[in-house]
Formats: C-alpha cells, structure tokens, sequence
C-alpha cells in the first residue's frame, strides 16, 4: 500500500458546506469531491496537503453513522510550519483551545475546534 493512505476519519456536521468552506479557509485543505445538492452534502472529500485527509457530509438518518452527534470527533494532522498554519487559523476566526507550544516529546503544535465543535490537533510529530 505504498503511495497510498488507509485512513480517513469521517465527521457529520449540521451544515457541511459551511463546514468545507472553514476547513479550507482556516487548514488549507483542498477540495477533492463534493457531491450532494443544495445544502445536503452526501459525501465530501477533502485533502491534506502533506497527505490523507478526512470525508465529511451531512447528518443524514440514513447514513451508517446517523446516531454520532454532529460536531464530535477530534483529528491530528503532521504540518511542518504549526506557526504559520497557527496564524492562519486564528485569522480565519477558529477557536483556540490549547496555544502553539512545544511538547516534551518533540513536536510544537496547537489545538482549536471548528464552528460546530470537531477539535483540530496539529504539529510537526509524524508518529514513532
């Protein structure tokens, strides 16, 4: 499976296409599918620019997922530039939970929530 990602977390939100707009604005990710029509949102995908991202659509009764909450969930995502990525999000009105700081174990990063409440984690630890 070289080349490829295997995971990707999926998120429902109330309002799936004001959540993408965010996502993009705020994180820098890209677009990579949208389907649904109006506000429904049936499926979305969405790209990290170093690699994976996440899928997400609208809370919809018949979705396997119908009975998660929307707006729960929390993501961790490697960027190499938390300080710029940071400014970014701040910019664009994201809710900082937990400042940039270094961690003991050797990443610096941040933490804030979108406007329906996902936590977003992001730093520079890529994993053992």
């Amino acid at each position: 499976m070289t080349g490829t990602t295997a995971v990707w977390p999926a998120l429902r939100y109330a309002k799936a296409r004001e959540a993408i707009v965010f996502l993009v604005e705020a994180f820098g990710f890209e677009e990579r599918a949208v389907h649904g029509e109006g506000e429904r949102i049936d499926h979305a995908e969405l790209a990290w620019p170093g690699g994976g991202g996440v899928m997400l659509g609208s809370a919809r009764p018949d979705s396997a997922i119908a009975d998660l909450p929307t707006g729960t969930g929390a993501v961790y995502l490697v960027t190499d530039d938390p300080d710029g990525l940071y400014r970014r999000a701040v910019d664009a009105g994201a809710n900082v939970v937990q400042g940039l700081k270094d961690e003991d174990f050797g990443s610096r990063g941040f933490t804030c929530r979108d406007p329906e409440g996902v936590f977003w984690s992001f730093g520079t630890y890529r994993g053992e």
